[in-house]
């Protein structure tokens, strides 16, 4: 197929009007070619692609004022405005009682820095040194009209200043040059026939027979098409939704629960110390807020915490604190809500999971955020052992596509025996992802519970990062629309 058979129609009317003009903006050959703008550059653009013609564009900076510049280029810069009314050392407080406070906030700094005052005991003290700036030269130069740089005969320093003070603004006008090269001359020079042609067959074509004896346009196969991306689910969103599933398909049930949480539903029912670590500000977000404890479990609790309760226990000692557990905080785990659930429904058997954000006060880096999701779970029934725990961590990791799971002996204060679940991942070995055990029956007993309670707590984050192949777990948070187009939906 020879270059002109290969040419739309639209584009040998460009490739005429080029050849009559030579070059031209756009506006020029729409003119000319009888396209629309739109049209005309597009057929440009493919023109420029065979390199029949050239385009090359300019971009000319233009300046004009602020509603603030237009005021001060009536009435004066504040610093001008000051200076001219200051005979004498004059203080400050006098001076916001004549202008306004923040003309004389504004003013202060530049009558120092042009040198034509200085402040002494909270007085202005005039340098008699007084000139026109090149500011105010600049701003006089604007006549209601976007001028470029050469207009105003000004420098860049100038400029600079006046837009960090925002009495201009800059705008960018893109302009473009569209010109015949020698190849596009020579074409031209052929003799260009303009024939209608057929860009897409339709019903209507094939059913009349108006197709025969048309001429069609050429597609080009090797030209690599636009991507185009269809709609699906954010891919965190998508594992935590396999995640839910698993468990639902398990035969347990969802539960929710508040962000905000008593300090007793998210330390002291599960038999934390109360000088735990965990529960200072560097860890914990505190509210200034309370609420009232649960009556009926409340004194159980503290008899728990400081002496062991009724059970062969011996407790942490000490007074325990009520007030302390009135506080309020942001949820630092989501067991806060599986043991209030308990509380809730002492009863066996007991299936439930939650999949909820928690907060701590974590410093931001790749593995790490100050808020974050906790995959949150605990089974009650009569004759539940550690090994069922073991047993349905492991086919929880094994429905998630992952072959070997290991079990690493842990310590919390509220579970016994307890274990870390770690998966093995090619590249970087076995990797940990959350805590797990039996609840301890200090924390089961105030509750009214007495069949044995396994209870997890994995990371959601972390667990997704090693599936979709990230090191840095804030892209899970980002609206990136590139990462989130061309990011895997899920590695297996």
């Amino acid at each position: 197929m020879s270059v002109q058979e290969n040419l739309t129609i639209n584009e040998k009317k460009v490739l005429l009007a080029l050849e009559a003009l030579g070059s031209a903006s756009p506006k020029r050959l729409e003119e000319k070619s009888g396209l629309q703008v739109d049209a005309a550059m597009q057929a440009a653009f493919m023109l420029e692609e065979k390199g029949l013609v050239s385009i090359s564009e300019k971009v000319m900076e233009r300046y004009s004022l602020t509603k603030e510049g237009e005021e001060y280029t009536k009435n004066g810069l504040p610093e001008r405005q000051i200076i001219d009314s200051l005979k004498a050392p004059t203080s400050l407080e006098e001076l916001r009682s004549r202008f306004s406070p923040k003309t004389v906030g504004i003013a202060t700094g530049w009558l120092v820095k042009k040198g034509w005052a200085k402040v002494e005991n909270g007085r202005m003290v005039p340098s008699g040194n007084v000139y026109t700036g090149k500011d105010e030269e600049t701003l006089a130069a604007f006549t209601g009209k976007a001028k470029t740089l050469e207009e105003l005969a000004s420098d860049e320093g100038t400029i600079k200043d006046l837009l960090k003070r925002k009495l201009i603004i800059k705008h960018e006008e893109k302009f473009r040059t569209v010109s015949i090269t020698d190849a596009g001359n020579a074409l031209a020079a052929q003799g260009l026939v303009l024939e209608e042609e057929i860009a897409q067959l339709t019903p209507d074509l094939l059913k009349s027979g108006a197709w025969k004896g048309k001429k069609f346009r050429p597609y080009r196969l090797d030209i690599i098409p636009k991507s185009l991306y269809g709609a699906k689910i954010h891919p965190y969103r998508r594992l935590i939704e396999q995640m839910r599933q698993i468990f639902l398909e398990m035969g347990f049930t969802e539960i929710k629960g508040g962000i905000i949480q008593s300090s007793f539903w998210n330390f002291d029912a599960l038999f934390q110390p109360q000088d735990h670590p965990a529960r200072d500000m560097q860890d914990t977000f505190h509210l200034d807020t309370t609420c009232l404890l649960p009556a009926d479990f409340t004194e159980k609790v503290a008899a728990m915490h400081e002496r062991g309760g009724d059970i062969d226990s011996c407790g942490w000692g000490g007074i325990w604190d009520r007030e302390l557990a009135e506080r309020n905080v942001l949820r630092t785990h989501t067991t806060a809500v599986t043991v209030k659930y308990l509380a809730d429904n002492p009863k066996p058997p007991v299936k439930a999971f939650c999949i909820d954000r928690a907060y701590r006060r974590e410093t931001i880096d790749p593995t790490h955020t100050p808020e974050f999701e906790q995959l949150e779970g605990v089974v009650m029934d009569r004759d539940m052992s550690f090994a069922d725990l073991l047993g349905l961590l492991a086919e929880f990791y094994h429905r998630m596509g992952f072959e070997e799971v290991r079990f690493r002996p842990g310590y919390f204060p509220y579970t016994e025996p307890s274990v870390e679940p770690e998966v093995y991942v090619d590249g970087l070995g076995w990797v940990e992802l959350g805590g797990a055990g039996v609840f301890r029956k200090e924390v089961t007993e105030p509750l009214g519970i007495k069949e044995p309670v396994l209870a997890w707590g994995l990371g959601v984050s972390r667990l997704a990062m090693l599936k979709l192949g990230l090191k840095d777990l804030r892209l899970l948070y980002q609206s990136d629309i590139d990462w989130l187009r061309k990011s895997e939906v899920c590695r297996t």
